[in-house]
């Protein structure tokens, strides 16, 4: 992967694809240990094989889902890999520029309550805007015990990533970055990297994620890794619904904003005290593309990394393949982990998140076309 000084993340997404394209029919992800992307594959299950716990419950938070047939994928895609799609309604809705009004979008959650069991996951529809609007009147009090009770994991990004700060806030609930029905799952062609990323990710415990990319700092620590997209994380400071993490690792993503909006929010971050009080802070992808600033070209996302690694004292690290980038790994929010970094790269070791129980559930069934 190119230096920290360089946008693109092509080297990491290779390396990490070839691994996933090695394992890719191979069969059966097993527990890893805190190796970086050490596997364990067994025969393929037999394809009648059900999954246990397999129910995926859609949530629609945010933005409409506006192409059927991409949504019919996302959840075949599901299906065909074993899991039962509950709440399907929910992605087909609209209400202006939403997958529903309010109180529909708010219904997915806290109807949740009234079930006698819970899902094995709820994933995010897709992103947008809209996920603050619901924020007030979720029902922290009793959704967040059962979550937490029954192992439920949650997974999403981008706008989604108001309802996972939210629940870590409001609830000490923990979350995945990671795949989304639309964008992901839904997409003309599935990345065998995210695929794998995600199984793992969800069914082993100590996962770990590893970038070459040469860092900055030599450095190594723990704490809670949480975070997700910057716009949404920035514009929750001064509410109840950010959490209030001492010592963290904090990560960060975004996409298609000028390097001078980026710096922004990250300074709102700083005067708020927030970032100092972190113990290191991880960006992700910011899907630049061809974006450069209004006033000057020459002002990129390194100038924003180096005034940002200027102000602080704790390690800046870069290169964490997630985002909104189709080669994406699956990132474990709220939970305990381990970093180090150097010249040869960043390692990110999480423990103690729920995991579930990978019966059947095989690259090749995700990607019978592979």
């Amino acid at each position: 992967m190119p230096s920290p000084t360089s946008h693109p993340t092509s080297l990491t997404r290779r390396k990490l694809l070839q691994h996933g394209l090695a394992a890719a029919g191979a069969g059966l992800l097993q527990a890893c240990g805190t190796a970086p992307h050490q596997l364990a594959v067994t025969k393929s299950a037999p394809a009648t094989m059900s999954l246990q716990n397999n129910e995926i419950a859609l949530l629609a938070c945010s933005g409409t889902l506006p192409n059927a047939l991409q949504r019919q994928h996302g959840v075949e895609r599901l299906q065909q890999a074993g899991f039962n799609i509950s709440n399907r309604n929910a992605i087909d809705r609209q209400y202006q520029r939403f997958a529903g009004s309010d109180q529909e979008r708010l219904q997915d959650l806290n109807q949740l309550t009234q079930r006698q069991d819970m899902p094995r996951m709820l994933l995010a529809g897709r992103g947008g805007y809209g996920a603050c609007r619901l924020l007030a009147d979720i029902d922290y009090a009793r959704l967040c015990p059962m979550l937490k009770e029954a192992g439920t994991q949650i997974m999403g990004y981008s706008d989604f990533t108001a309802i996972q700060l939210a629940m870590l806030a409001k609830g000490g609930i923990g979350s995945f970055a990671g795949p989304m029905l639309y964008s992901d799952f839904g997409g003309r062609k599935l990345s065998p990297m995210a695929m794998q990323h995600f199984i793992q990710a969800s069914t082993t415990s100590n996962w770990s994620v590893f970038t070459p990319t040469p860092q900055a700092h030599t450095a190594a620590g723990e704490g809670i890794f949480w975070g997700g997209n910057l716009s949404v994380l920035s514009s929750l400071v001064g509410s109840p619904f950010l959490p209030d993490i001492q010592g963290g690792l904090l990560f960060l993503e975004d996409v298609a904003e000028q390097p001078y909006r980026l710096e922004r929010m990250l300074q709102q971050l700083y005067l708020a005290g927030i970032l100092q009080r972190q113990k290191a802070i991880f960006l992700g992808d910011f899907a630049m593309g061809r974006i450069v600033d209004a006033y000057d070209a020459g002002y990129t996302l390194d100038s924003v990394i180096a005034q940002l690694r200027s102000q602080l004292r704790i390690p800046v690290l870069t290169g964490i393949p997630f985002g909104h980038i189709h080669d994406k790994t699956t990132l474990p929010l709220g939970y305990p982990t381990r970093f180090s970094s150097d010249e040869n790269g960043l390692t990110l070791s999480f423990s103690d998140y729920p995991v579930q129980p990978a019966t059947g559930l095989t690259l090749e069934r995700l990607l019978p076309e592979h």
